[in-house]
């Protein structure tokens, strides 16, 4: 063999690593986790690879190219080193690089099925529009058809926090309210008059003023007046069709809607109230008592 292509027995740390497609620094840190042992040093104190190591080398990149984890390499060496042991010198079978490579693979298929379902939602997003494709389908087919631009972005924020709280079927229950309004200008903007002034309502307000039991009293007539027109335009027969196509499509979940804050999403990660508890807002005590009369308004019956 001419002496310029004969292979050397042993390489250097660089020589080693510009072969494999790596790193001296990658290199030292796999001798640091036990990865790959590491070799003796030469009488310069250096460290020198021979074929065995370059073995062990591109083995690492390979695997760790496919993305299995650095110590779940070393795992499966430590395993199939100890396997072969055991079978009296024979060579390694690889069954712990199997097992391995068995776990990568439905790593993978949960991540594919993870990215599929994020690209439904991008779609989903830019073909309903931003905020409406943040509901869930549930939701969005109550609130189609309606005029454009008669849901405003307040209705869908609303609408959002709902879903979080009570799940698609309380969101598109409450959808009926807005789809009220966005049909009947009039009740619209008798809705935006008192929302104002339950937001007038501010620090600056005692809570025994009178304006809090008076606007209280205007939201208890408005909230009468739009229960009237949802019966009187067939919308609470609309909501019972809902519940019955929800208990068709969730017949596990039909009789715990109430307890579960993230109803249908196959989780339960916090009850109603304490979901509630967690969402701020930034009410006065003045508004907050003007809740509390309203609610007792509502108790006592209709206007």
């Amino acid at each position: 063999m001419h002496p310029s292509l004969r292979p050397p027995r042993q390489v250097k740390i660089g020589d080693a690593a510009a072969f494999a497609g790596s790193t001296p620094r990658a290199i030292r840190h796999y001798h640091e986790i036990g990865l790959l042992p590491e070799p003796e040093r030469g009488a310069d104190d250096r460290r020198r690879y021979g074929y065995e190591d370059m073995i062990r080398l591109l083995w690492i990149r390979k695997m760790a190219d496919a993305g299995i984890a650095l110590d779940d390499i070393r795992d499966a060496f430590t395993t199939g080193a100890a396997s072969a042991g055991a079978r009296s010198g024979q060579e390694d079978s690889g069954d712990g690089i199997a097992g391995i490579l068995e776990r990568l693979e439905e790593s993978l298929a949960e991540q594919e099925a993870e990215l599929r379902r994020q690209r439904t939602a991008v779609q989903r997003m830019r073909t309903e529009g931003s905020r409406m494709g943040l509901l869930s389908d549930f939701v969005t087919e109550r609130l189609k058809n309606l005029p454009e631009g008669s849901l405003r972005q307040a209705d869908l924020d609303t609408l959002l926090v709902t879903e979080r709280i009570f799940g698609p079927l309380g969101a598109a229950v409450q959808a009926t309210r807005f789809v009220a309004l966005a049909t009947h200008p009039d009740l619209r903007k008798e809705s935006d008059r008192v929302d104002a002034a339950e937001e007038a309502l501010d620090d600056s307000v005692a809570v025994d003023d009178p304006r809090v039991a008076q606007v209280a009293a205007e939201r208890h007539a408005f909230e009468s007046a739009l229960q009237t027109v949802i019966e009187e335009s067939g919308l609470d027969k609309d909501d019972d069709a809902l519940f019955d196509a929800w208990d068709t499509l969730h017949p596990a979940t039909a009789n715990h809607g109430e307890d579960g804050a993230d109803l249908g999403s196959g989780r339960r990660e916090m009850s109603v109230l304490e979901a509630v508890g967690k969402m701020p807002y930034d009410f006065s005590p003045a508004r907050l008592r003007c809740i509390e009369l309203s609610v007792e308004l509502f108790s006592q019956g209709p206007v």
